[in-house]
């Protein structure tokens, strides 16, 4: 079990095409804000349907999109 799992089987639920969160709507779903491991575990919302595109570090948010 990953510690992104939570946020994963959120945008599962989500269902959208493609949208972004921000860092703190992610932190919001997984109780802990993400740090540089992030990268290293992005491979997994394949496993849930989602890739993640595009990080933005200066305005703070994540694109996500269905696969």
């Amino acid at each position: 079990m990953s510690k992104y799992d939570t946020l994963w089987k959120h945008l599962q639920t989500d269902g959208r095409d493609t949208f972004r969160m921000t860092f703190e709507e992610i932190k919001s779903v997984l109780g802990f804000d993400i740090d540089h491991s992030f990268l290293n575990f992005k491979k997994e919302a394949t496993g849930y349907g989602y890739s993640v595109g595009k990080i933005s570090l200066k305005e703070k948010y994540i694109t996500f999109s269905k696969v």
